[in-house]
């Protein structure tokens, strides 16, 4: 594997701890759905992997050792997915639109008091993220049910 992926990986990691899970947000943004699925994903896969593979095995006996090794690589594989495509979400650059939005959530921001920087023209998912989770946690409910 190369060292890209598992920085990837890692990213998509960070990203997931960084991403606000409010539903609100879920409406305009799949993360949401994403880092929910990936977080249940990450402990129950590996043992419906085993399950799965030990199923094939009695069942079918010895002779279907590769099916069961491909099956629990596949339950193995999910959660990892889920990350790779964090990861890769992260890192992907934001539409004018999106960048638009978050500069009028930044002015609002700076303007209430808080301190936040705005965003480059080349900003990306993850300094979107950084700038909701600091949203969510200084402004009122309000603002979000009007979005």
């Amino acid at each position: 594997m190369s060292i890209q992926v598992f920085k990837m990986l890692g990213q998509g990691h960070q990203y997931m701890r960084t991403w606000p899970m409010a539903r609100q947000l879920s409406f305009y943004f799949p993360e949401y759905r994403v880092i929910r699925a990936t977080r249940l994903a990450l402990p129950v896969m590996p043992i419906l992997a085993l399950l799965a593979a030990a199923s094939q095995l009695s069942i079918h006996g010895w002779a279907f050792l590769p099916q069961a090794i491909t099956l629990a690589l596949f339950f193995i594989s999910l959660p990892i997915q889920g990350l790779l495509w964090l990861g890769w979400r992260s890192r992907h650059p934001l539409p004018l639109t999106l960048l638009g939005w978050c500069d009028t959530l930044t002015a609002k921001m700076i303007a209430m008091g808080i301190r936040c920087h705005p965003l480059g023209p080349k900003a990306c998912y993850f300094d979107m993220a950084l700038i909701l989770k600091a949203a969510f946690e200084c402004l009122d409910e309000q603002y979000w049910e009007e979005l």
